[in-house]
């Protein structure tokens, strides 16, 4: 079923990016950090967010884009974490827009966002399946 392997490509995406954010691109500049930031904890402090802030967002989102991963085969994780995700990344947005940012900053985030709402309604769909 085509909406299945949308989910599934829509999750391992969402695991793979925020992995390379938070892991491999950390202490890297991006096109899409805020600011002038040229790491994540230049990023957190251009929105005026402690690094306990930092430290303590990154750790959900990767533990969302785990349970996200893993929700591929246990079904019942899929909906929570796509949901949570979704929230964090409308947070990650609000921050570009607090820190007067060009709207193209956000575009990583709108797309994590428009992934994690796409798994949701799926979901949902497939439940009435």
């Amino acid at each position: 079923m085509l909406i299945s392997y949308f989910m599934i490509a829509a999750k391992i995406i969402i695991f793979i990016s925020i992995i390379n954010v938070w892991f491999i691109r950390f202490n890297k500049p991006t096109p899409w950090r805020g600011g002038d930031s040229k790491s994540m904890k230049e990023e957190f402090e251009t929105y005026r967010l402690s690094p306990a802030i930092m430290y303590t967002v990154g750790t959900i989102k990767v533990t969302l884009a785990v349970l996200l991963l893993v929700s591929i085969w246990i079904k019942d994780l899929s909906t929570p974490a796509a949901g949570a995700m979704g929230i964090f990344m409308l947070g990650a947005i609000a921050m570009h827009f607090k820190a007067d940012d060009p709207n193209i900053k956000s575009l990583p985030a709108l797309i994590l966002f428009l992934l994690s709402i796409g798994i949701v309604v799926a979901e949902v769909l497939l439940e009435g399946i």
